[in-house]
């Protein structure tokens, strides 16, 4: 990797953000295996363990907004600060409780939830800070860096969580995952940037109805919001279907882990493609480049051998990330400093009500329709999603904010 692949480390903020970002990663990926195999382990129940995870995808559900709203109120590094506090106290309590076998269900459902809640209020301000740590013309290096360390963790996490989950056991990941928010927090205390006017507090409820002004106001950024929901909807027939597809027609779990491991090492790839294209116009490059996400689906309903969805999945995800990083550089570029966690919290918000909906459908489409045809109406589905906003003037006459100053003085 050439060294101006690696330019935005050379500020000192984004370093310190990029490091926190490393060290919490480590412990992302490596606890879904630990959780899974401790409530397994206390509650035998596969109902037990779907009620904990709903806990934290409900809990980071209602919180997302008001995250947005207090990283816009607060200074964004220290709610991220106190987030990672809040989780680490949140494991910490976990692992005493799992090593010393006095766990029980309602535990989990609790500290779920909170780690949830705290995760609400981090994702917005981490969106905000980042515009605040590097300079412009690094930007789309600095969200590129920050996808690297979540696409290598969720590849190197789970096999090395279920090596100590086999190991000394689940509360020791926990334990570890704990550590590494602690360190993310020691970055973050000595990380300076410079501290932007906060306009008068106003009631919550003025703020938050800001926010949404600022989305309504920008065709470009609506109209890929409601792409983004569409596609996520059309997104959970490979969760919920594409297991299925593993089981009756590939050998079974040994293939599905095939998939998600190219996957992962796919979103390592889109990280480091995303390092060095700029597109001109990267609005309509995130919207076309993640139709990688409609061939994917589409392979499920042609019978095709395990290599092929291998390779399906690898292309899909580094689709996937180089499209995130775009759409995170443009929304961090476009959008006003003041209302950006807010309107942040938005694009969460619509990702977290959208996924869960197409996990609830694809079921019972599928036993309507058939799970090949179910995979084509997927496809279908997030094909148009992805099309359409390229069909609004204001997505494709979108540029890359440092392209236009040069496109201006040429003009002139």
């Amino acid at each position: 990797m050439r060294g101006e692949s690696l330019e935005a480390l050379r500020e000192r903020p984004f370093r310190l953000l990029w490091l926190a970002s490393l060290t919490s990663a480590v412990g992302d990926g490596m606890t879904p295996i630990a959780l899974t195999f401790a409530v397994l382990d206390v509650t035998d129940s596969a109902r037990a363990l779907g009620l904990v995870f709903a806990a934290f995808t409900l809990s980071h559900s209602v919180f997302i907004l008001a995250g947005g709203v207090w990283s816009d109120r607060l200074e964004r590094r220290v709610v991220m600060l106190s987030c990672d506090l809040v989780r680490c106290g949140a494991l910490l309590v976990l692992a005493v409780l799992v090593i010393s076998e006095h766990v029980v269900l309602w535990q989990f459902v609790v500290l779920s939830a909170v780690v949830g809640a705290a995760e609400s209020f981090f994702a917005p301000a981490s969106t905000g800070l980042v515009p605040q740590t590097v300079s412009p013309a690094r930007l789309q290096n600095a969200n590129a860096l920050l996808a690297l360390n979540r696409s290598a963790s969720w590849i190197a996490g789970p096999a090395l969580s279920g090596v100590i989950v086999a190991a000394v056991g689940a509360g020791w990941v926990f334990a570890i995952d704990a550590a590494t928010f602690a360190g993310s927090a020691a970055f973050l205390s000595v990380l300076r940037v410079g501290t932007a006017l906060v306009a008068e507090r106003r009631s919550f409820l003025s703020e938050l109805a800001e926010g949404w002004h600022a989305v309504r106001a920008r065709r470009w950024l609506w109209a890929s919001l409601v792409s983004f929901g569409i596609g996520n909807m059309a997104w959970g027939a490979q969760g919920v279907l594409g297991p299925l597809v593993a089981e009756e027609e590939l050998g079974g779990a040994a293939a599905w882990g095939a998939i998600l491991t190219a996957g992962g090492i796919g979103g390592a790839v889109g990280g480091v493609v995303a390092l060095r294209w700029r597109p001109s116009r990267p609005l309509v490059a995130s919207h076309l480049v993640v139709l990688g996400m409609a061939g994917y689906l589409l392979l499920f309903a042609l019978s095709l051998p395990t290599v092929a969805l291998v390779l399906g999945a690898f292309a899909a995800f580094v689709s996937i990330v180089v499209a995130n990083t775009l759409w995170e550089t443009v929304l961090q570029s476009e959008v006003p400093h003041e209302v950006l966690s807010r309107v942040s919290s938005y694009d969460w918000a619509i990702s977290l009500v959208f996924m869960p909906i197409g996990f609830a459908l694809w079921g019972p489409i599928s036993g309507l329709v058939g799970v090949e045809t179910a995979f084509v109406i997927a496809a279908l589905v997030s094909a148009a999603a992805k099309l359409g906003p390229v069909l609004v003037p204001d997505v494709r006459n979108l540029r890359r904010a440092d392209a236009v100053p040069r496109a201006s003085q040429a003009a002139t």
